[in-house]
This record gives C-alpha cells, structure tokens and sequence, in this order.
C-alpha cells in the first residue's frame, strides 16, 4: 500500500530522475487512494460504458463473518473435539495448512478439506449457517444493476456444496444472470487459466466489464488478463477493520456505487 512504498522510497541512494519518478508515483497513489475511498461522492461509474458486471461472493455480496468464523474458530473447535487434541494445537495445524494452500484450487475445495480432517466440512458449515449475511446494500445494488439491464455473473472460488448452501440461505440467485464456481473449470480466479475458461463458456468484453471482489490477488489476476474496470470492497468483514485497496478503486458498501437518493 501506500505505507510501504513510502518506507521503500526511504533510506535509498536514488538519482534525481528515479527520485521524480518515485515522487511521482507516490503522488499519483496517494491521490487514488484518497480519491476512491475518502471520497463517497468521487466515486463514479461510467455504466453506459458497462455491459457485464461480474461479483464475487464471499466478502462482496456476503459478508465474510461467517468463513473467518467458521474457518478459525468453530472448524479448530470441532477438529480438536473429534481428535481429541488440545484446542491451540488443532489451531496451529489448521492455520498452517490453510497458509500452506493459500490460493490454491485445494484451499478452497471442501471435498479436500473433508479429506484432510477426516470430518465432513460441508455438514459443520451448515452447523453455523445462521451467520451467513447478505452485506448492507448488496441487494439494493443488485436490483439497481437489473434495472439498467446489466448481464450479472456471480464468479466464486467458493467450492459448490458450500456456494449452494450460501444460495440456500440468501436466495440472491435470484437477482443473477449465472452462478460460476472456480471448481467447474478447476482453477481458482487468481489463475488465469479460470479468466480463459470464463471467456470460453461465459463470452464477456473485458474492456466492457466490471468485477468487484474483496481479494486484491484475484483483482490484479483479472487486470492481467484485461478487465478494465475493476472495484476493490474494503470491508469484507463486517467484524473487522477496513483494509487498503492499493492500486485499486475501494469502496466499504455498495450505495456508494449507486446514485445519491435526494
């Protein structure tokens, strides 16, 4: 974020052509940053421009609660029970591997999970799914895109028994065009061999497209591969803190992507 390149921008030997340049990109991040986010009324999107929209699930269109919840609490729990270890180990176990999958296809596959615990991952996730929440404003986006007559793509990394669950609870299916799993093609969004099969299957312009998802990784996977408009959520989480957007365009609700109601 912009911390980080301030701290790297520090202590070095720079001539004076690499100190403007580094000026200047500072500059012009410190002003994105500010600009997108800051600024509820700064943030605009150019719809007519906009012909597909495509949305992530987890930490988007719901909140993320409930996986860090489910993930790093309840799972721990529920592992130490049934291996009848100490809750701080089951902990560390848990927390490593999912560190050691991270971004994988496997991190996030439940029949994997399933496997690897010994324990039925599907059936503890419903054991918890009071938690599943629709963040604020996401149906009212929802409906907001409908009405301009946008093709709506739900893309998720979210394996199928779990996004069905999700579908089961909230119903927001039912404002979607599609529902994709990362899982149907075999790769994760943050691969570009899942923007390939995307393409194939779903044909979508990327110049005329707009993806939100709360993974900045998986953000930078759809700018490598060309999506031109893309919108960070800063704030997963409804239970914890707002995060930086980097180079992205960030918002913490959708209203602000909507217009004011005077």
């Amino acid at each position: 974020g912009i911390a980080s390149l301030i701290r790297a921008c520090q202590g070095k030997t720079l001539t004076l052509k690499e100190r403007r340049r580094d000026s200047q990109d500072l500059a012009v991040r410190i002003w994105r940053h500010s600009y997108f986010t800051l600024s509820h009324a700064a943030i605009m999107i150019e719809w007519q421009n906009i012909d597909t929209v495509l949305l992530d699930m987890d930490g988007t269109l719901l909140d993320l609660h409930y996986d860090d919840f489910f993930w790093l609490s309840h799972l721990p729990q529920r592992y130490a029970d049934f291996h009848n270890t100490d809750l701080n180990t089951a902990k560390a176990e848990i927390l490593s591997h999912i560190e050691h999958l991270r971004g994988t296809i496997e991190w996030y596959c439940l029949d994997y999970w399933s496997e690897f615990t010994r324990m039925d991952i599907p059936s503890l996730k419903r054991e918890v799914k009071d938690k599943i929440q629709i963040r604020p404003h996401a149906e009212d986006f929802l409906s907001f895109l409908r009405g301009m007559g946008k093709k709506l793509v739900l893309i998720s990394n979210s394996h199928r028994k779990g996004l069905d669950l999700k579908l089961e609870v909230t119903e927001i299916d039912k404002w979607l065009d599609i529902v994709i799993s990362s899982h149907d093609y075999g790769s994760p969004k943050e691969e570009q061999e899942f923007w390939l099969q995307l393409q194939k299957n779903e044909p979508f312009d990327p110049e005329r497209s707009l993806f939100i998802d709360d993974n900045l990784g998986v953000l930078r996977s759809a700018c490598d591969y060309g999506v031109r408009h893309l919108v960070c959520v800063t704030s997963p989480n409804s239970q914890a803190g707002v995060k930086d957007p980097e180079e992205f365009m960030g918002i913490v609700h959708f209203d602000e992507l909507m217009p004011r109601q005077e």
